[in-house]
């Protein structure tokens, strides 16, 4: 077991590379399916490559950051994600006025090295991100039926604002073609 000895800690966050996009391709997957509380299996090659290529694109945009935590001797056991997002508001304003706000996508640590320390790490390294960006708030999202990471986000201050609803397209088109 990895952890904190001494008050030193056995593992280090830091900004993500390309190197280590396979693995964080792997635990995008397995949060997934944690979420879904779905059997495990495997992303189709098409698939993982598209994630590839999205994350590839992050490393590089100033918008965006991409964390890791790594534990030497072992390797990747976590990561988190961040983006900024900018909007002018919606009312009226007698000079230019952006509002910033910074979304927290993912955030992963592995079963096993959960409870040593490593998510309020990740967590610490996204906030100061956004911070050192000018963002005002923090947003993020999670499923309705996952109690662990609500209440998780709850102890950090998170509040449900809203709700989030999704449909397949299909389905919407059916349903419009139903109406009168």
């Amino acid at each position: 077991m990895v952890g904190k000895k001494g008050g030193t800690k056995k593992y280090l966050i830091r900004d993500a590379i390309e190197e280590d996009l396979t693995v964080m391709v792997e635990f995008l997957a397995r949060l997934a399916l944690h979420v879904a509380d779905a059997p495990p299996q495997d992303l189709t090659e098409d698939e993982r490559n598209r994630l590839i290529e999205v994350m590839q694109s992050s490393l590089t945009d100033g918008n965006k950051q991409l964390v890791v935590a790594e534990v030497p001797g072992v390797g990747l056991v976590g990561m988190g994600y961040i983006y900024l997002i900018r909007s002018q508001g919606i009312w009226e304003q007698t000079s230019h006025v952006e509002f910033r706000s910074a979304f927290i996508d993912d955030v992963w640590v592995e079963p096993e090295f959960r409870k040593l320390g490593i998510f309020p790490d990740l967590l610490r390294r996204l906030v100061s991100f956004a911070e050192s960006h000018g963002a005002y708030e923090l947003i993020l999202e999670y499923s309705a039926s996952n109690k662990e990471a609500r209440a998780a986000w709850s102890r950090l201050g998170f509040k449900t604002i809203g709700i989030r609803a999704a449909a397949l397209t299909s389905s919407v088109q059916e349903a419009l073609r139903n109406r009168p």
